[in-house]
């Protein structure tokens, strides 16, 4: 079943549906989140808030966009709407690991040869963490549109609808961001 199929289907009472689609889609907004520079804590709270928004508003949904498109949206409201109440928001370092809790997995996956070696394993994290801090680098608007595009799988258009920003607009975020990703990462070929 598609997405919209899934949050018709919930809307009229079928609750395996919403469980469809939040196995489908919970963790790329959580990490969507996470890369934007929220802490776990305030993902979690924001990923809450983001799946009570579409249960409230599943029988008010209209598929004029995709499901994904619009849940973005809703996703990127709760950010905006925290950003503007507080200023709270943690580097993106942390999650490369430069925090004190070691513990958490590095967000970023950058295969390694052998990577049971220790050295690899430094120097795969090491080009995580020069990744990340590329990433945090770009202006808010490039980074926006950089993390919906790979992390939420949408397209110009949908990133257009999701951000209110023309198509013309977000195609130039997205290859300024490219380009500036592409040169941060040069010295790790």
């Amino acid at each position: 079943m598609s997405d919209e199929d899934l949050l018709a289907a919930y809307a009229q009472g079928d609750a395996r549906a919403f469980g469809k689609l939040y196995e489908r889609h919970e963790r790329a907004i959580y990490r969507f989140f996470l890369r934007q520079g929220t802490a776990a804590e305030l993902a979690d709270d924001l990923l809450q808030e983001t799946w009570l928004a579409v249960v409230r508003n599943a029988a008010k949904f209209e598929p004029r966009a995709k499901f994904t498109t619009w849940l973005y949206t809703v996703a990127r409201s709760k950010m905006i709407d925290h950003w503007r109440a507080r200023d709270d928001a943690i580097s993106l370092a942390y999650f490369a690991g430069d925090a004190a809790n070691d513990d958490d997995e590095v967000m970023i996956d950058i295969p390694a040869s052998d990577a049971q070696r220790p050295d690899h394993q430094a120097i795969a994290r090491a080009e995580a963490r020069a990744f990340v801090a590329a990433v945090e680098a770009l202006p808010p608007p490039q980074r926006e549109a950089f993390l919906l595009q790979v992390e939420g799988g949408l397209s110009l258009d949908e990133i257009a609808t999701a951000t209110g920003a023309a198509h013309e607009t977000v195609k130039s975020r997205l290859r300024y961001a490219m380009n500036k990703l592409r040169s941060a990462m040069e010295g790790w070929k």
